[in-house]
């Protein structure tokens, strides 16, 4: 049972709740209530399917944001059977709202990226919330270079609400070292897989989302702007933030539909934060198995095969 609930989860709760309450009475009394307990835990399961599968776009942002959500680190730790933090962007400090390193899958060794949040307000605070500044970008990009030198595949973990937009980061050059990130990305003679893990906001999410493959966890979304933010552009109003992430189109469905997601990864029912192992699983096999398409490409190739894939997103007229 997740300790935190979402509103529109209370419904499912309260049989949570009825289930824990019957097994309580049924140990307090002695009592052999199986099949009470059998026929309690039957219909939330069929309820709980049916109710997660049919999530609307702003339930799943939501989702997304979870406090309780498996973050990069501890992706890392689950799949890998090595793991080298590397620190600091070599001009400015070490931004703890992006983790970089050495690991290894099996035996594929691989360079990982991503952005981190934080538990609890003193992590949070350190974490930045999962919103780097410059220097997280910059720090990303000299690990990027590290893995073009050693011919080692790159993995991106993208899970942020957006860039840090503080006048600090701004001063710092914030959207140069974002786009000096589209750019070295666009043409790293490496593979490239982006793996979304929970929000995938603005130019925070892109600056380390160019890639030979989108994956996406089916409680996630990716967005030029967050749901909100759309919300108070376009209607004036931060609380049509659900009208806004439909008209958006921001799930993970949408964005297949959309030819930029290349692959939903199911999750637990009830959230990946139910069960953070067999979520951990799913992304490992779905990462070495995308990642045996792409490692025998020649680097003229993959860089070539990157461009076109990205040539032909979107629409536009002469």
């Amino acid at each position: 049972m997740a300790k935190y609930i979402l509103d529109f989860e209370k419904p499912l709760r309260e049989l949570e709740v009825q289930i824990e309450a019957v097994k309580m009475s049924a140990l307090e009394k002695g009592m052999d209530m199986s099949k009470e307990i059998g026929s309690l835990e039957n219909k939330l399961e069929k309820a709980a399917a049916d109710f997660y599968k049919n999530l609307s776009r702003w339930q799943r942002v939501q989702m997304a944001r979870h406090p309780e959500r498996p973050y990069t680190l501890d992706y890392i730790h689950k799949i890998t059977s090595s793991w080298f933090e590397l620190h600091g962007d070599r001009h400015y400090a070490d931004d703890q709202a992006v983790v970089t390193g050495l690991a290894t899958m099996d035996d594929q060794r691989v360079v990982i990226i991503g952005q981190q949040k934080g538990r609890g307000t003193r992590e949070n605070l350190r974490r930045n919330f999962g919103m780097p500044n410059p220097e997280g970008y910059r720090k990303a990009s000299r690990v990027m270079g590290l893995a073009a030198k050693f011919g080692l595949p790159v993995i991106s973990f993208i899970d942020t609400p957006g860039a840090y937009p503080g006048i600090g980061a701004e001063e710092r050059g914030q959207a140069e070292a974002i786009a000096r990130n589209l750019m070295m990305m666009s043409t790293l003679p490496v593979p490239i897989i982006v793996i979304v893990i929970g929000e995938g906001a603005s130019g925070g999410a892109l600056g380390m989302g160019v890639g030979d493959r989108l994956l996406m966890l089916e409680n996630t979304w990716f967005s030029v702007i967050s749901p909100e933010g759309s919300a108070s552009i376009l209607y004036r109003d931060a609380g049509m933030a659900r009208d806004a992430a439909d008209a958006m189109r921001v799930a993970p469905s949408d964005l297949v539909e959309m030819g930029i997601c290349d692959r939903i990864l199911p999750e637990p029912t009830g959230g990946a934060h139910r069960d953070a192992d067999v979520t951990a699983g799913t992304v490992k096999a779905a990462l070495l198995e995308t990642l045996a398409e792409l490692v025998d490409m020649p680097p003229d190739e993959l860089v070539e095969a990157r461009i076109k894939r990205y040539e032909q997103m979107g629409q536009w007229a002469e």
